[in-house]
């Protein structure tokens, strides 16, 4: 504490936190704020062994999302589509939103959330599907 110029009973000014809602829709993840460097004390606000800190890297499941999707990995994902086809909840997914209401669009992301489990990934899953019917109608099917 004698170390950071602070008397005792003082504490050091906060750290900067961000401004604004905490829970907004366009917040992105901030970066995790660094540490202060250790004292080389055993005692005190930064104590610690003073070491050399190693960078590190994101975590894959960030990475694996934030690169745009390549052609050949876009070609294998179509192939598979047209061979295998779409899972049943699929199907009634898009009998749904060929109807056209709001109603069934709700429902559509009913299903899919029931069946994938949260919310985020049954609304991607109800937008696939409805570009799947858009190309649907395109075709002529």
């Amino acid at each position: 504490i004698l170390a950071q110029g602070l008397k005792l009973g003082e504490y050091p000014p906060p750290l900067s936190t961000p401004q604004g809602p905490s829970h907004s829709k366009t917040m992105t993840r901030a970066a995790p704020l660094q540490k202060p460097a250790a004292s080389g004390l055993a005692a005190g606000l930064n104590k610690g062994f003073i070491v050399t800190r190693k960078p590190v890297r994101p975590k894959q499941s960030v990475l694996k999302y934030s690169k745009a999707k390549s052609t050949r990995q876009a070609l294998v994902q179509e192939v598979i589509r047209e061979v295998a086809g779409y899972a049943p909840y699929e199907r009634r997914m898009i009998e749904l939103i060929k109807i056209g209401s709001a109603s069934t669009f709700k429902r559509a992301l009913k299903l899919a959330k029931k069946r994938l489990g949260t919310h985020k990934r049954g609304k991607k899953k109800r937008e696939e599907m409805q570009e799947a019917v858009s190309v649907m109608r395109r075709k002529g099917h």
